[in-house]
């Protein structure tokens, strides 16, 4: 596990655009899987305001790791927020966009996106591997669409699932905890200090937060498993209180 604590989230979005950068550097492709919030969205807004060539688009797939089912023109699409603070700015090859299609029944989507997954991404062990997974946590310890009263669907033994958001009932497609920790590298994108009670549960004890909480879950078998936090985050990991 590997820890790093910003000032702000400026520092924050820089340092993940250098380490991204590097992992460009390493390979021909780069498959990523996006996420949504606030904090992918500063990313987000950063990229698309760096010079021309600072990253190589060309190299970059694009793949979601949850979405709600709402059409692509919703105020809530995951797909919609990249396309208007990145994907509408910046020079990426359409046919290196794979969204979610929110529209779509849920449970045929989640089938159709396991299809693409396996026919796009590298088959590691029998299962899609990323290079990059980028996630968040919810202040209820969820990630991607895996919420703790849906635990079950992490453990599922397929590459998606529909899920159901527990206040709102709103169905979504996530991917699953097979794949997740199938990947390359998994990054935590985690700010604000709403956020902090959990990190401190999840890193201090993942063992044990991991019977409550998805994003405890997030155990890649490679080993790669980055938490990038603002210091409201990580306050209480500092404070030790």
């Amino acid at each position: 596990m590997h820890i790093q604590i910003y000032h702000t989230l400026s520092d924050l979005n820089h340092s993940f655009t250098v380490w991204l950068k590097a992992m460009l550097a390493e390979k021909e492709m780069v498959t990523i899987a996006l996420s949504g919030g606030s904090t992918p969205k500063s990313l987000f807004d950063y990229w698309a305001g760096l010079p021309d060539g600072e990253i190589d688009w060309q190299k970059m797939k694009f793949f979601w790791g949850d979405e709600r089912c709402v059409p692509p023109t919703d105020a809530e699409s995951n797909y919609r927020m990249t396309r208007e603070h990145l994907l509408d700015l910046v020079p990426v090859p359409k046919d290196h966009i794979f969204r979610i299609l929110g529209e779509n029944d849920p449970g045929n989507e989640a089938n159709r996106y396991a299809e693409i997954l396996q026919h796009n991404l590298e088959i590691v062990n029998g299962t899609p591997s990323f290079d990059i997974i980028m996630l968040g946590m919810g202040d209820d310890g969820h990630t991607a669409s895996i919420f703790p009263h849906e635990m079950t669907l992490w453990d599922s033994g397929e590459n998606c699932v529909t899920a159901t958001h527990p206040q709102s009932g709103q169905k979504r497609v996530s991917l699953t905890g097979k794949v997740i920790n199938n990947a390359r590298n998994v990054v935590f994108l985690v700010t604000g200090i709403n956020k902090a009670g959990k990190v401190k549960e999840i890193i201090s004890d993942p063992a044990l937060a991991a019977k409550q909480y998805p994003a405890a879950r997030v155990q890649p078998d490679s080993g790669n498993l980055y938490w990038f936090l603002d210091e409201s985050a990580a306050q209480k990991l500092t404070t030790g209180s």
